[in-house]
């Protein structure tokens, strides 16, 4: 995933996860918000130390970001995304993080198809 479609600095995760809605499942909750002045969105990726050691918090973001480049196509391109894991990602491989995703992006219509 292209850095530009990455969320880097504190305040941009704040603004969006203080005006931006949410919507959760038992793997992750995603804040998400309108910004229709984007050619394409952006997403930022939040793994609290809770989870594990290093590795296993960059393998799950590892895999986030290879599910959202796998849906890329498929996303709004307006849409600011913030997504926090939650304890079951843990024990989740590829397949089942990216079907969590898409579940999630579905149920907020962040979905184009």
């Amino acid at each position: 995933m292209k850095k530009t479609y990455r969320i880097k600095r504190n305040e941009e995760f704040q603004y969006v996860l203080q005006h931006g809605n949410s919507f959760a499942n038992r793997q992750l909750v995603i804040y998400y918000m309108d910004k229709p002045d984007q050619d394409h969105f952006r997403i930022g990726l939040s793994v609290g130390k809770k989870l594990g050691n290093a590795v296993t918090r960059n393998r799950i973001k590892r895999y986030l970001r290879q599910a959202f480049h796998e849906l890329e196509d498929e996303i709004k391109p307006t849409v600011n995304i913030v997504i926090i894991a939650r304890h079951p990602t843990v024990d989740m491989n590829f397949h089942h993080i990216k079907k969590s995703l898409s579940h999630l992006l579905f149920k907020t219509r962040l979905k184009n198809k």
